[in-house]
């Protein structure tokens, strides 16, 4: 046993593991979905498969180096011109030089099928956030019991009154959504869902928060509406007097683009349309 075969190795388990979680981190949903649903695979978390993927590619970067260090002469060679004599730009470093400015130009150009590609994990982050459903404010989680209950509307009696009802055990009001949920072994979404089981019935919707939820783009016009109880018509109204037209079916982020906004700036004029009469 070497050192030099110990290097070899390390670097192909690391480059194997690097793959492994390059994968996971492909697909897994936005960070937010992903805390507010306690997303796991294989047991791991969304924070623990990125540390696994950060170390790895530390681990990776060593014995690459290492393994450079071992194989010097030879990568020299490769350098080398039909006089033996060391040139940097020898025909295979031109078309490996090559290959990787044209993935890094297909990138930034937004060429397919580089693009493709991204698009590709775009659209498994989409479906977990309709699976999994979004959180009613980023990193609701952490939020102590009183304050999520300030944030969303919902009365704090009320909501400790229907995890009561759902058997949910909750040591305070300084206890975050995420203590409560493990410490009964649930997710954040099931914590929430089980506190508007009864809480909806006195709050049939949420009030539209001065700030934007995540995931906000993605939402329909109707859906919005729906879940903050808002007179379609009149933000419809609103936005037509401003030049924007949309159809309720529309996601935020197609009507802004269309109306030649983005979907925060569409969300301050539907704030402004329900706090003017």
């Amino acid at each position: 046993m070497t050192l030099r075969k110990i290097t070899s190795l390390t670097l192909l388990l690391a480059f194997a593991l690097l793959i492994l979680t390059s994968l996971i981190l492909y697909v897994v949903p936005e960070g937010r979905v992903a805390y507010w649903s306690d997303w796991r695979r294989l047991g791991l978390s969304k924070t623990q498969w990125g540390d696994i993927h950060t170390n790895s590619g530390f681990l990776f970067l060593l014995a690459g180096l290492l393994h450079l260090v071992y194989n010097w002469k030879l990568i020299v060679s490769y350098l080398k011109n039909r006089a033996k004599q060391v040139q940097l730009l020898t025909p295979a470093m031109v078309v490996a030089l090559l290959i990787n400015l044209v993935v890094v130009a297909g990138t930034l150009f937004q060429l397919p099928p580089f693009q493709s590609i991204l698009d590709f994990g775009h659209f498994f982050k989409e479906a977990a956030a309709v699976k999994y459903g979004e959180p009613p404010y980023g990193h609701a989680e952490l939020s102590p019991l009183h304050l999520f209950a300030k944030r969303t509307g919902l009365d704090l009696a009320s909501i400790q009154a229907s995890l009561a009802n759902a058997g949910i055990h909750v040591i305070g009001r300084e206890q975050t959504i995420l203590a409560i949920a493990r410490a009964n072994g649930l997710t954040p979404k099931a914590v929430f869902e089980a506190m508007q089981g009864t809480a909806t019935n006195q709050t049939p919707s949420l009030p539209l928060p001065d700030q934007p939820q995540a995931g906000l783009g993605r939402m329909t016009l109707a859906q919005l509406c729906s879940q903050h109880g808002l007179d379609q018509h009149q933000v419809l109204a609103t936005l037509a007097r401003r030049g924007i037209s949309a159809d309720p079916r529309q996601s935020l982020k197609e009507i802004a683009a269309a109306g030649g906004t983005d979907p925060h700036s569409l969300y301050e004029l539907i704030h402004e349309a329900v706090r003017t009469p």
